[in-house]
């Protein structure tokens, strides 16, 4: 699953009268956010604890005519960590665990992750965006380092968080490296006619892939009986699947899962977006960094996007705490210190995903036998698949 939140939405009007007396921003501000995503917020709360002052550029107004976001994230052991620690995480009805997980292949191949093989309370957990970005607002509207501005100011360090179609990238001369996938994610919320058992599903098949993400009661189902699905489909398909009623896509969902939650029931819109696998040429430079998909993306299909986002707010902020005294916030070669540990992460989960994705597409013999073979005797490898599962969970 990818990170491309939009603008603050929510406690605007809060934000902007606090904003226009708070006497903490009369200096320009250290640290300059361009993006009020999800990283980009949480990264101000970071620095803001540092002490920084932080100026973010985005949209605190109420979006006119704004729809429900359809999208969810699956958040990891050490995302949810970071986000507690901001009192930012969702309540318990937003934030629904995954309790174990089955990956099916195309001909039989299985794999199955449960929580309680990694001793821990869940694999991770399905994050509604709305509600998220809700908190985090709210915490920001508690911190007087933080100003909400309408365009980017001058400032020690500009932090560009503004996702993978970012503008501002150019003005610093970076090359963003993306090779589209032929694929489109389909994203929507589903109600279910059997419970989801808070298991988190995919199905492999046809060169696309089929997500279902177990959701909360409070995100549209009852007893367990909501979940989001990310569905990547050939690009040349995906028109022809947005533009079918509501009855002929469930129809076509309900076959992709093998009736596997019975009947199946569309409770949102439909929405999509090309799948691309990029990354910067460079992410820092003399008084600038990229975190994010400003930064990198990867393929949605280990739900991985905003883990590495949050990774990359909580190893900048990190890197800003311990860098010496006599050193600026923008210096070039403090800044390479959060490039090295993170760019080596990412280029490994794009790596991962981006072969498990190659692997599937292809859909000849004898590609179909060995791919279903593997997975088989990578659901019985014992360390190594506890070593994976550890990973995913951000338990490094």
């Amino acid at each position: 699953m990818d990170s491309r939140a939009g603008s603050p939405q929510e406690y605007g009007s809060a934000a902007i009268v606090r904003a226009s007396y708070n006497p903490l921003m009369a200096l320009a501000p250290d640290v300059c956010i361009r993006g009020a995503g999800i990283v980009g917020r949480t990264l101000a709360l970071l620095l803001a604890r540092e002490r920084l002052r932080v100026g973010l550029v985005g949209d605190c107004a109420p979006a006119v005519g704004a729809t429900s976001d359809v999208r969810a994230y699956a958040l990891n052991a050490a995302s949810r960590e970071l986000l507690e620690r901001l009192r930012a995480w969702p309540d318990d009805q937003h934030a629904a665990p995954v309790l174990a997980m089955e990956v099916h292949g195309d001909d039989g191949g299985t794999v199955r992750f449960d929580a309680k093989a990694q001793a821990a309370p869940a694999l991770a957990w399905i994050v509604d965006v709305q509600a998220l970005q809700g908190r985090l607002a709210e915490a920001l509207r508690y911190q007087p380092q933080v100003e909400w501005l309408p365009s980017p100011v001058a400032s020690a360090l500009t932090v560009i968080c503004e996702g993978k179609a970012s503008a501002a990238r150019a003005e610093f001369g970076v090359q963003f490296d993306a090779v589209p996938y032929a694929q489109h994610a389909i994203a929507a919320r589903i109600h279910c006619e059997k419970p989801h058992a808070q298991t988190a599903r995919q199905w492999f098949a046809g060169g696309e892939i089929l997500a279902f993400l177990p959701l909360g009661d409070s995100c549209g189902g009852s007893d367990g009986n909501s979940v989001a699905i990310v569905w990547s489909v050939h690009e040349q398909r995906a028109p022809a699947l947005l533009a079918l009623d509501d009855k002929a896509f469930e129809a076509q969902l309900e076959a992709a899962s093998h009736h596997e939650l019975g009947r199946l029931t569309l409770a949102t819109e439909r929405a999509a977006w090309p799948l691309q696998l990029a990354s910067a040429d460079r992410w820092c430079g003399p008084g600038w960094v990229l975190a994010g998909d400003a930064a990198h993306t990867v393929h949605p299909l280990a739900g991985q996007g905003l883990n590495l986002g949050l990774a990359d707010a909580r190893e900048l902020a990190q890197v800003l705490h311990l860098r010496e005294y006599w050193r600026s916030v923008g210096d070039v070669k403090l800044l390479r210190r959060f490039e090295r540990a993170r760019k080596a992460h990412v280029a490994a989960m794009g790596a991962t995903t981006d072969g498990l994705q190659q692997l599937f597409a292809q859909r000849s013999e004898p590609w179909t036998t060995l791919r279903n073979w593997g997975m088989k005797g990578f659901d019985r490898s014992g360390p190594l698949k506890q070593w994976v599962a550890r990973r995913a969970m951000g338990q490094e």
